[in-house]
C-alpha cells in the first residue's frame, strides 16, 4: 500500500530529473555551438538557435518537451527587458520622443494590413491572412535588444527608434491575441471590448502598484545596513522583483516582458539600479540562452529541407517587406532617413511571440481554418531563419542606413507628412579622454586619498563603492560616484572604467583587490593601478596581478612607528 502511495511521487521526481536533463542538453549544446559561432566571429545567438534546431524534436529529438522549456525560457526575455528598463528612467524613456512611438504604431498597422493583403492575394482565406499579418507585425524584442546591448548601440539614434517600436509591439500583443479570438469566432464584439477595457485598467493598476513598490519599498530595503553586509539578500530581491513583475503582468493578462520592462523603468531612478542590473546578469544569461535554444526547437529540419524554396521566399518577403514598412513608418513619423533605414534593418524579422499566435491559430485551425499545417510550418521556419540572419542585418544597419540615405538624397523631395524629428544624429557615446582618476572603495582610506586630490583634480575623480553611505559622502564632496560592487563587470562598464588614467584601489580584502586589478587591467589596459595591501604577504600578489604601485600598510606603519620613535628620542635628548 505504501509503495502505491509513493509511486506518483517517484514518477513526478523522474519527470523532474528528465526535465533537468533536457535543460542541460540544451544549455550544453548552446554553449558548444555558441562558442563555435563566436570563434567564427559570428553572434552567439546564431549558435543557440542552431543548437535548439539540431537536438530538438525536428531533428535528433533529444529534447521533446519544448512547450515546458519555452515557458521557463520566457523568463529570460522578462529579465532582459527588466535589465534594459533599469537603464531607462521615466525621464529618459520620455526623451525617446514621439518619433519611435508613432513609428511603432504605424509599423504594426501597416505590416498587419499590408501583410494580410499580400497573403490574401496569394490565395489564402482572409482570416488566415490576418493571422499571418499579425504574426509578421511583431519583431523579436529579445534578439534585437540583446544584440544592440552587446554592441553598446541601444542608446544610438536608431537604437532608440528600434526600442520605441519594440515597446509598441509589446503593447500590441494583447490586441493581436484578441484579433485571433475574433477571427476564430471565439468571442462577441462586446466581449472583446470588455477584455480590452480590462487590459487597460490592469495596465494602470500595474503601473501604480509597481511605482509604490519600486520607488519606496525596495530602496529602503536595499539601504539597510544588514542588506549591504549580506550580498545574497540584494541578489534575491533583484530576482524576485524581475520575475515577480513578469508574473503579475501575466496574471493580469498583459505581456510578461512588458511588465518586467515597466518595473525596470520605475526602479531606474533608484541609486541601486546599476547594482541590481549586475546582480541579475548571471540568471539572465542562463535563461536568455535557454530561450533562444528553445526557439530553435520549433524548427523542423526535415520539412525545411524539403520546402527550402518556399521558406526562402517567405524569408525574403519578410525581410524586404517588413524592412520597407518600418522605414516608411519611421519617415512618416519624422525620423531621419539614415536612422529610419538602420532601424528597418534591425527589425526585419519575425518575433518570438509569433510562436504563441501561431500555436493559438493552429489549435483553432481544425474548426476555423485559421492556419493550415503547411502555412504553420512555413511561417515558423521562416521566423527561425529570420532570427538567424538578424545579427548580420544589425551589424550592417548603421553603414547601410548612411549609404542608402546618401544615395536617396540625390533624388529625394521633402516629406510633406513628416513632423519635426525628436532624434538627433549626435553620437551619444562621444569619446572621453583617458583622464579620469577612479577611487574604488570610499571608506576611510579612499576618503583620505581623495581629500588630497580634490583641490586640484576634483573634476577628474570618480568614486565606486557598494556602500550607499560612502557614495553619499562622495557626492557631498561634489564627486561623480556610483553605487555597486566593482568586482562585477557590469558596474565597471556603467562607470566607464575605460576612460581611467589612474585607478586607486583602497579595499582591504586581498582577494577583492586582486580581482579588481585583473578586471581593470582588462577593461582599462592603459590605466596605472595603485593598490592597497593590508598585510605585507599580499603585496607581491597584487604586483603579480598587475598593480603598478602597491602601498604596504605594515611597511608604512613600521616606517611611521620608527619615525615617531626617533622624533620622541630627539625630543627627550633636547630636554
Amino acid at each position: 500500500m505504501t509503495a502505491l502511495l509513493l509511486l506518483p511521487l517517484a514518477v513526478a521526481q523522474q519527470e523532474v530529473w528528465h526535465g533537468l536533463l533536457e535543460v542541460l542538453l540544451l544549455l550544453g549544446a548552446a554553449m558548444i555551438l555558441g562558442s563555435l559561432a563566436e570563434r567564427l566571429r559570428q553572434s552567439a545567438i546564431v549558435g543557440y538557435l542552431i543548437a535548439g534546431s539540431i537536438i530538438g524534436p525536428g531533428a535528433l529529438g533529444w529534447v521533446s518537451n519544448q512547450q515546458s522549456i519555452f515557458g521557463i525560457a520566457e523568463l529570460g526575455v522578462a529579465l532582459l527587458l527588466f535589465a534594459i528598463g533599469l537603464e531607462f528612467s521615466p525621464k529618459r524613456l520620455m526623451d525617446l520622443g514621439k518619433v519611435p512611438l508613432l513609428a511603432g504604431a504605424l509599423q504594426v498597422l501597416f505590416t498587419l494590413v499590408g501583410g494580410a493583403a499580400i497573403v490574401w492575394l496569394c490565395g489564402l482565406p482572409l482570416p488566415s491572412a490576418l493571422v499571418i499579418g499579425a504574426m509578421v507585425a511583431l519583431s523579436s524584442t529579445a534578439c534585437v535588444l540583446r544584440i544592440l546591448s552587446d554592441r553598446a548601440e541601444i542608446d544610438s539614434p536608431y537604437g532608440r527608434i528600434s526600442l520605441g517600436i519594440l515597446l509598441v509591439q509589446d503593447i500590441a500583443v494583447v490586441p493581436l491575441m484578441l484579433l485571433v479570438t475574433i477571427l476564430s469566432d471565439g468571442g462577441s464584439p462586446w466581449m472583446i471590448v470588455r477584455q480590452m477595457a480590462v487590459a487597460l485598467v490592469s495596465a494602470a493598476l500595474l503601473i501604480i502598484a509597481f511605482y509604490g513598490l519600486f520607488n519606496h519599498v525596495a530602496p529602503r530595503l536595499l539601504s539597510l545596513k544588514s542588506w549591504q553586509r549580506n550580498r545574497d539578500l540584494p541578489i534575491l530581491l533583484a530576482v524576485v522583483m524581475a520575475m515577480g513583475s513578469a508574473w503579475v503582468a501575466h496574471w493580469l493578462g498583459l505581456s510578461p516582458a512588458l511588465g518586467a520592462f515597466v518595473a525596470g523603468v520605475l526602479l531606474a531612478v533608484s541609486p541601486f539600479a546599476v547594482q541590481i542590473r549586475a546582480d541579475i546578469e548571471p540568471v539572465k544569461t542562463i535563461l536568455v540562452t535557454l530561450f533562444f535554444a528553445a526557439v530553435g526547437m520549433f524548427g523542423d529540419v526535415a520539412w525545411l529541407l524539403q520546402n527550402l524554396g518556399l521558406v526562402c521566399g517567405v524569408v525574403l518577403a519578410i525581410v524586404i517587406g517588413k524592412g520597407s514598412v518600418t522605414a516608411l513608418a519611421t519617415r512618416l513619423s519624422g525620423g531621419q532617413p539614415q536612422f529610419a533605414i538602420a532601424s528597418a534593418f534591425c527589425l526585419a524579422q519575425v518575433g518570438e511571440f509569433s510562436f504563441v499566435l501561431a500555436t493559438i491559430a493552429r489549435g483553432l485551425g481544425d474548426e476555423a481554418g485559421l492556419l493550415s499545417d503547411t502555412a504553420f510550418r512555413a511561417i515558423i521556419s521562416a521566423t527561425i531563419i529570420s532570427l538567424l540572419i538578424t545579427p548580420y542585418l544589425i551589424s550592417m544597419a548603421p553603414h547601410a542606413g548612411a549609404r542608402l540615405a546618401q544615395l536617396g538624397r540625390k533624388s529625394a523631395t521633402p516629406n510633406p507628412l513628416a513632423i519635426a524629428t525628436d532624434v538627433d544624429d549626435t553620437d551619444t557615446h562621444a569619446s572621453i579622454g583617458r583622464e579620469a582618476i577612479f577611487v574604488v572603495g570610499f571608506g576611510p582610506a579612499g576618503q583620505r586619498a581623495s581629500e588630497d586630490l580634490i583641490e586640484s583634480m576634483k573634476d577628474r575623480l570618480v568614486v565606486v563603492d557598494i556602500n550607499s553611505d560612502n557614495v553619499a559622502i562622495a557626492r557631498r564632496y561634489g564627486l561623480e560616484a556610483h553605487i555597486g560592487d566593482a568586482t562585477q563587470t557590469e558596474i565597471l562598464e556603467h562607470a566607464r572604467i575605460s576612460r581611467a588614467a589612474i585607478v586607486i584601489i583602497t579595499v582591504p580584502s586581498p582577494l577583492t583587490g586582486r580581482k579588481l586589478v585583473h578586471l581593470i587591467r582588462y577593461h582599462a589596459p592603459d590605466a596605472m593601478i595603485f593598490a592597497r595591501a593590508r598585510y605585507h604577504i599580499h603585496r607581491w600578489q597584487l604586483v603579480q596581478a598587475g598593480a603598478h604601485v602597491v602601498v604596504d600598510e605594515e611597511d608604512r606603519v613600521g616606517h611611521q612607528l620608527a619615525e615617531d620613535v626617533q622624533a620622541a628620542l630627539r625630543q627627550q635628548g633636547g630636554e
